[in-house]
């Protein structure tokens, strides 16, 4: 049985570092909004589950169903070897995905700082402060963070964890891919001070299956109504 994904299917959001894992992996998966009466299959989904997931993502293998990007990669990384096997690796790996969260929820209140039932125009004057911070203070400190964790990791510095690829690799690519789109100035800087940040974007680009993916109409683009958006005003 292939898993079923559950995200909206018209942007990346945070099922893209779902579908990253997924793509890696070579798992046979449905992404089944994108499918015929996807959506309203998805929403069933969330009134009728006896667990029922917050929101989207969430991923359904068998009987089972689980939400949280986290905790779908958790478990995703412990069936295909995206994780190390030994408890104090797969904890520190899920500690790095859990940092990620956090900045990706950052990214999102640049343009969405007030509220997420308010336009973006509503909030403008709100999110031009919140992005002049988050540009000149946030970026540059958790990417230094990774920086860090990369010169530190003697089994390889193309990685996170150890000597193998991650789920952590994928997520920390697929920021760096969306903060590139919505603050392509301040991650020019940013980048400049984190080498081994951006050699690890490249080798995660390169990965066959990945590759591939990112060529592939399974692709959604960045978009103005994903996590990242490229409003140029945000980007000073």
């Amino acid at each position: 049985m292939p898993y079923e994904l559950y995200y909206w299917p018209t942007i990346q959001g945070r099922g893209e570092f779902v579908r990253l894992a997924l793509e890696e992996a070579g798992a046979d998966y449905v992404d089944v909004a994108r499918g015929p009466d996807g959506v309203p299959a998805m929403m069933r989904m969330l009134e009728e589950a006896a667990h029922p997931p917050f929101a989207p993502p969430f991923l359904k293998d068998g009987d089972l169903v689980i939400g949280q990007t986290a905790a779908i990669l958790l478990y995703l990384g412990a069936r295909h070897g995206l994780a190390p096997k030994d408890p104090a690796g797969g904890l520190w790996t899920q500690q790095i995905q859990l940092t990620l969260s956090d900045l990706v929820a950052e990214a999102h209140d640049t343009h969405h700082p007030v509220s997420v039932n308010l336009y973006y125009e509503d909030q403008k004057e709100e999110a031009l402060r919140r992005a002049a911070d988050f540009r000149d203070s946030r970026i540059p400190k958790f990417l230094g963070w990774f920086e860090g964790i990369l010169a530190r990791n003697l089994a390889g510095d193309r990685h996170l964890v150890g000597a193998s690829l991650t789920y952590a690799d994928l997520s920390l690519f697929q920021v760096v891919e969306g903060l590139s789109y919505a603050f392509p100035k301040a991650m020019e800087r940013a980048l400049a001070d984190a080498p081994r940040v951006t050699a690890l974007r490249h080798a995660v680009a390169e990965r066959p299956r990945i590759k591939a993916y990112l060529r592939s109409s399974r692709r959604i683009p960045f978009n103005e109504d994903g996590i990242f958006r490229r409003y140029p005003e945000l980007d000073g």
